[in-house]
């Protein structure tokens, strides 16, 4: 196995703060591609990374980032598409990885944001803090390129895999519990309207 890219389990994962990971991951964004950023903070912090016309901002609809980015994955297969995630979130749609990995759209990668708890609704607990590991979950449904990042320099790497290499990919985060600096674009029809206009764009 590659040494930049260690096979690691959720303990062994270090604790990462999520405004700066999306971040990294939109500033190796060149070609036009998709980000769909589920609910809440994740959203909120890929607003204030920059926004763009290729993002999809999800409003209220909890758990269908990775649906969503799925069906942008197989309707424009010369896009790289990304989706990005809470724990909680994917832990209430967890049958999407099964299809992701069966209908295998390899310019598809799934950014799992996991804290432990549902941050935006209060910090009650998921059970990523206690019995389920996302990239066990992943493994299991089929999706056989599923890693935890073990460190920024490794989310980079695995981000840079994603972007040149077939997929589909799972990277899973453990993230720390600090709030995003503000909020997304809140007109559901003006993030609607830019997104198809942008997907429209030939790449």
């Amino acid at each position: 196995m590659d040494n930049r890219d260690p096979d690691i389990n959720r303990s062994q994962a270090k604790v990462m703060h999520r405004a700066d990971l999306i971040k990294r991951l939109i500033s190796r964004l060149h070609k036009r591609e998709a980000v769909i950023g589920g609910i809440g903070y994740t959203n909120f912090d890929l607003f204030g990374a920059g926004d763009r016309p290729e993002n999809f901002y999800m409003l209220g609809s909890m758990g269908l980032a990775v649906p969503i980015a799925h069906g942008v994955a197989l309707a424009q297969p010369n896009r790289r598409t990304f989706a990005l995630e809470g724990d909680g979130s994917i832990l209430m749609y967890l049958g999407c990885l099964s299809t992701v990995a069966e209908r295998n759209p390899q310019n598809l990668a799934i950014i799992i944001f996991d804290n432990g708890v549902y941050q935006i609704t209060g910090g009650q607990p998921t059970t990523t803090s206690s019995v389920a590991d996302i990239v066990a979950i992943a493994k299991g449904c089929g999706l056989k390129q599923s890693r935890w990042a073990a460190d920024e320099s490794h989310f980079e790497f695995l981000v840079e895999r994603g972007l040149k290499e077939p997929g589909p990919w799972l990277i899973s985060v453990r993230i720390d519990g600090a709030k995003p600096d503000g909020v997304s674009d809140r007109d559901p029809p003006r993030i609607r309207r830019s997104f198809e206009q942008a997907m429209a764009i030939p790449v």
